[in-house]
């Protein structure tokens, strides 16, 4: 195994003259699997491509961007595994002091909107060689979107970015089929087919329409019309929020002004076992490049470096969430060999303790789709899977997932598996064996099980798309006696999310109180972020539900949005003068003795 080329002279140390691909990436190059550049570049390389890593490159001026010379196949771009706007900005809109995705934790090696910015250096460094954006920068923003920090509709990243391509989702089919086409000699101007791709054109709506012969394409409202009018871009995202499934989207088109377009073709089908198998079996080094050792490395490596990914997709279906839209909706797992094979290698790294610490996904407990139903007719558009409550078409079976954490934790030099990715509790308390509950408390918890029922009030969780507080408390009071009966002593950490679109004053209020009546000390509360592509982030723009059009109270006013943080962490004293001005604009100064 090697680090693939960073420089011309590990390029010509491999023997090469170009380079097929530079991949470029704003974050630090780590070659782990839970780094998208990792995964595209090694995917590439299993296919026989020549792939060069320029990370973090200077983005001042177009020099770096020809550090290989010029790429016979095109330039890859993604501004890294987070937002480049959330990494640089708090929900405050504050600049942050780090970035974990950096050399030594150092923030400012990425520029703000970095798919844009790079996209523009590559095309001035080689104006006719391809330009293809992915990763979840570019895939969330594929058509028109709210920008939470310039606070107005920005057009498709398509044509901000002036590239020739954008693959959305989950990126290794589409990227290995564009490969192909541009080494068979197809220009990236035609390359239009692929799914999981989007394409900008000058043909007139007209043509267009001919262009798809027996497929379905929907017609999206224009930018000059989303733009004008917040309930016609509330029905554009609707839209493409029901055509979001690889069974049944449909091609969207948006068109633009000067006769341009965006066409986005209907998602790639989600990878399957095998698929995923052989791609986290590929020759990844499982750690940052040397090159960042004398910075003290990536401090994003730590909390993934002796963890599993299991799964990909979330049939949740969380308003606030992007993955309905980046992974979707249709869960498939790794088998059981291939993580045990990869948890094996763990046990040899010579920094391995005994501790695995996360074996999971977007979702910990889930490992296959929905229902049967879903495989062969893809996910419902107009029902979710858990919310109101869980469909009676659910497969609600644990015993895979319990068979994959038993056969990992018997293994020679492990001593524990922790389970640090989402645990649906609702899909747990569905399941009325009980067996996953008393699992996870015998082997899988270290103290605390931290879970994310988000809210408590009945309207905020409505907008949300989760199981009513009910639930919650169901789950907490069997967790807790699971954990008596087995004698031991462990606690609940709630995740906590404030202003989410539907969340009043009031709201806040009311969570506040539930907090003090039950005992729980929130770990960690965030502030609603509104980031592109979501449902939550519409309805924030928009002011309605997208999927209902009913209107939606939203808490935009900053001192609002920190007043309502300020009573999910009550008892903390340097939030005293916040809470008492959130009861008394709430009317409850009868309240101010009680929560402290």
């Amino acid at each position: 195994m090697a680090f693939l080329p960073v420089t011309r002279e590990d390029m010509k140390e491999r023997g090469w003259n170009q380079p097929d691909f530079v991949l470029v990436t704003g974050d630090a190059y780590v070659d782990h699997p839970s780094f998208g550049h990792a995964i595209i570049s090694r995917v590439l390389e299993s296919r026989g491509y020549k792939v060069a890593i320029l990370p973090q490159p200077d983005w001042r001026s177009a020099e770096d961007f020809r550090r290989f010379g010029e790429p016979r196949l095109g330039f890859l771009i993604n501004s890294g595994n987070v937002d480049s706007m959330v990494n640089h900005f708090s929900v405050f809109k504050h600049r942050r002091r780090t970035d974990i995705y950096s050399p030594g934790g150092e923030a400012g090696h990425r520029p703000d909107r970095a798919v844009i910015v790079y996209s523009n250096r590559a095309r001035e460094a080689y104006k006719d060689v391809p330009v293809i954006i992915g990763g979840l920068e570019a895939s969330l923003r594929r058509l028109a979107h709210y920008d939470y920090w310039e606070d107005k509709l920005r057009r498709s990243i398509l044509l901000d970015a002036k590239a020739d391509l954008l693959i959305y989702g989950m990126g290794e089919k589409a990227v290995v089929e564009i490969a192909d086409a541009l080494d068979s000699g197809i220009e990236i101007k035609d390359i239009t087919w692929i799914p999981g791709t989007a394409y900008k054109t000058t043909s007139s709506l007209e043509d267009l329409s001919s262009s798809f012969p027996g497929q379905d394409t929907i017609l999206l409202p224009s930018w000059e019309a989303v733009n004008h009018s917040k309930k016609t871009y509330a029905e554009s995202f609707r839209l493409q929020y029901l055509n979001s499934d690889s069974h049944n989207g449909k091609t969207l088109i948006e068109p633009y002004d000067n006769n341009i377009a965006v066409v986005v073709n209907p998602p790639m089908p989600p990878l399957e076992t095998l698929d995923l198998d052989d791609i986290y079996q590929l020759p990844y080094e499982g750690n940052w490049h040397p090159m960042y050792e004398d910075a003290g490395g990536v401090p994003a490596i730590n909390e993934v470096k002796f963890s599993i990914v299991a799964n990909r997709g979330c049939f949740g279906g969380c308003a606030f969430c992007a993955l309905t839209y980046h992974q979707g909706r249709e869960v498939r797992g790794r088998s059981k060999d291939s993580i045990l094979r990869e948890a094996v290698a763990l046990t040899k790294k010579p920094d391995f303790k005994g501790y695995i610490h996360d074996i999971g996904g977007p979702t910990a407990n889930f490992r296959s789709a929905a229902c049967e139903k879903q495989l062969r007719l893809g996910v419902c558009k107009n029902k979710e899977c858990l919310y109101p409550n869980p469909c009676k078409q659910l497969i609600v079976d644990h015993k895979d997932y319990l068979d994959v954490l038993r056969s990992v934790r018997k293994l020679p030099g492990v001593k524990k598996v922790f389970i640090r990715s989402g645990i649906r509790y609702d899909y747990v308390m569905a399941d009325p064996s009980g067996e996953f509950m008393e699992e996870i408390c015998r082997h899988h918890v270290s103290g605390t099980l931290k879970v994310a029922p988000e809210h408590i009030s009945p309207r905020v969780l409505a907008r949300m798309r989760k199981p009513g507080k009910e639930v919650f408390e169901a789950f907490c009071k069997k967790y807790k006696e699971t954990n008596e009966r087995i004698g031991k002593k462990q606690y609940l950490i709630p995740y906590l999310i404030s202003s989410h679109p539907g969340s009043t004053l009031e709201d806040a209020v009311e969570l506040a109180l539930y907090l003090k009546k039950s005992g729980f000390v929130p770990d960690q509360v965030q502030d609603f972020y509104p980031t592109p592509g979501t449902l939550a982030t519409a309805m924030y723009y928009t002011e309605m539900d997208p999927l209902t059009g009913e209107k939606i109270y939203v808490a935009k006013d900053m001192r609002e949005k920190k007043l309502q943080r300020a009573l999910l962490h009550f008892h903390k004293k340097e939030n005293r003068p916040l809470v008492r001005e959130a009861l008394e604009k709430a009317g409850r100064q009868d309240l101010f003795d009680v929560l402290r």
